[in-house]
């Protein structure tokens, strides 16, 4: 069974018809023992179908466990969205992009195919101030209608500034981070090692407030 209905996939290729750089969608999997990851393989590989300028490598979590640790990646599913050139925002999906994440997924093709964050002037300007390296993870839920803005808002900000990564992490396949970063709604985001979270989707320069004060 298609992970994408043919109702979607008219709409999503339309979508997508309007790519200007290339996408490699670069996923790590296993054969045992990883929960959605044949789902998650499976999404992206029909997302990909649908246009031209998006491709799919799939990686063994274990058997190019150097590869893994390069990109950063510890878990599994996961998928890192590269831009033209393989240029790696330091984007990346933990758990199966799926119900309103599918939004997310595509939004982050967007974005890194036109190599551009999307962000406001004042927004680009505060982050060139940011000096120190942050891991932004957005928690989410599938069932959450307001995780997709925290999510895209995170990578955007991936994209701007080489000093921000930023990853969606489903809380139900990942309970043991989600209990401990104390995840007890979505979106949650885990600024870098701040123990101060940002609980809600925040509109930019509220959420560029939290960030810059939290690596300070």
């Amino acid at each position: 069974m298609a992970m994408i209905n043919d109702k979607d996939r008219k709409v999503v290729g339309d979508r997508l018809s309007k790519l200007t750089g290339s996408v490699k969608l670069m996923m790590f999997s296993q054969d045992m023992e990883c929960q959605f990851c044949k789902e998650t393989r499976e999404l992206v590989e029909e997302v990909a179908a649908l246009s031209d300028k998006i491709s799919v490598e799939v990686k063994d979590f274990m058997k190019q466990e150097v590869e893994a640790k390069k990109l950063g990646i510890d878990k599994i599913p996961a998928v890192a969205v590269f831009g033209e050139g393989d240029k790696d925002y330091g984007i990346r999906f933990y758990g199966i992009p799926a119900g309103y994440e599918f939004m997310s997924l595509l939004e982050s093709i967007e974005i890194v195919s036109k190599g551009e964050s999307g962000l406001s002037a004042s927004g680009r300007e505060r982050l060139k101030g940011l000096n120190k390296p942050v891991h932004l993870q957005v928690f989410v839920t599938p069932t959450c209608p307001y995780c997709p803005r925290a999510v895209v808002q995170a990578f955007r900000m991936a994209v701007e500034s080489p000093n921000v990564t930023a990853s969606m992490v489903e809380a139900t396949e990942f309970p043991h981070l989600a209990n401990k970063y104390q995840v007890s709604g979505v979106p949650h985001t885990v600024i870098g090692d701040s123990p101060q979270p940002m609980i809600g989707a925040y509109p930019e320069a509220a959420a560029l407030d939290l960030i810059l004060n939290a690596v300070a």
